[in-house]
């Protein structure tokens, strides 16, 4: 639970009603239990916003083309990997929609962050607008928050779990593409390597394991695999965890003088839903990124992931568990934020 500084609040709402979200706020003697931090602000936040997205959702959400460069992601993934890559870099505080100035290389411009999706950014701006546009919420509603709740809502609509999100976020007040390095998760890390990375954020073993499940949508570029296919080490050419099959997939989508702006889905069955059949998908050897399929090898992990496969009941539970959690991480309230008037841009 966060114990929001100074005078902030950080509170539950849900589009299935709300649940309450207990708090003490540091410098009073007493804690309170609230339902909504825009109940009197902007009561119809979670409506505007689901809007919104349900609207971009009908744009973006394209097939992946056999033979032809990526012209969409998908605001689901895009939005997912935006909320994901924000927290962990500096915490939710929607400091990686800033835009970098002549004084100022900021987060997004990192290498990175360099490919994520503009549709998860325009969402964002969208609902800002949006918001805006109503007297009472104008200015209201902070950008890290309507991030949060844009994320949510792109998981129900590729058929995941829907989930109460916590609100009151600050925007952050700085942005530099410096902070990024070394925080966010590379497609070669090990068990290890994932576990320290996800324990800084406070976040267990299990969180990271769902979390890593959103790799069951979008897509990722060839080079991205090429090492596993083409060149894996000196004793084998192609890893020897993948699926033979998968393999030989892979190197049919991605030839050695593929366009970099070839992509693949990254889970070949269900590429459009948030479901577990990602971690059926390890089982069978066919993850995409060295850091899924290590969850399968890896004899600590792999448990979790036979659960996960069978009990998709399981995963959901864990997964709403683990964007709670993440959502958490390093919040601002009070005089450590602000509510920005453009995402893109400080105040």
């Amino acid at each position: 639970m966060i114990n929001p500084r100074r005078n902030g609040a950080f509170r539950s709402g849900s589009r299935h009603g709300s649940l309450p979200y207990h708090l003490c706020v540091s410098g009073h003697n007493h804690c309170s239990a609230q339902h909504n931090f825009y109940g009197k602000s902007c009561p119809n936040v979670e409506a505007i916003v689901r809007k919104i997205v349900q609207q971009k959702v009908k744009e973006t959400f394209v097939t992946i083309p056999a033979n032809g460069p990526m012209r969409h992601q998908g605001l689901t993934p895009a939005t997912l990997r935006l909320f994901f890559h924000d927290c962990f870099v500096n915490g939710c505080d929607a400091s990686v929609m800033i835009q970098s100035t002549p004084n100022n290389k900021a987060e997004k411009d990192h290498p990175d962050n360099v490919s994520l999706a503009g549709d998860g950014f325009d969402v964002v701006i969208k609902a800002k607008k949006a918001l805006d546009a109503i007297p009472s919420c104008r200015n209201k509603v902070s950008c890290a928050d309507i991030l949060a709740l844009a994320t949510r809502d792109v998981v129900v609509a590729a058929e995941g779990p829907s989930y109460p999100v916590e609100l009151g976020r600050r925007d952050g007040l700085e942005s530099t593409a410096a902070s990024v390095h070394g925080n966010l998760p590379g497609p070669n890390d090990n068990v290890d390597k994932l576990n320290k990375l996800f324990a800084k954020n406070k976040l267990t073993q299990e969180d990271m394991i769902a979390l890593s499940a959103a790799h069951t949508l979008g897509f990722a570029h060839c080079s991205k695999v090429f090492n596993r296919i083409y060149n894996f080490n000196r004793t084998h050419i192609i890893d020897p965890t993948l699926n033979k099959g998968y393999a030989k997939d892979l190197r049919l989508a991605c030839p050695k003088n593929v366009d970099p702006r070839i992509a693949i889905n990254i889970d070949p069955i269900t590429p459009k839903k948030l479901d577990n059949i990602y971690f059926r998908n390890l089982q069978q050897g066919k993850g995409l990124f060295t850091s899924d399929q290590v969850l399968y090898t890896n004899r600590r992990s792999r448990p979790t992931v036979d659960s996960w496969a069978k009990n998709s009941a399981a995963f959901n539970a864990a997964f709403v568990k683990a964007m709670t959690k993440l959502g958490r991480v390093g919040v601002k309230t009070g005089h450590n934020g602000n509510i920005r008037r453009d995402c893109g841009a400080f105040n």
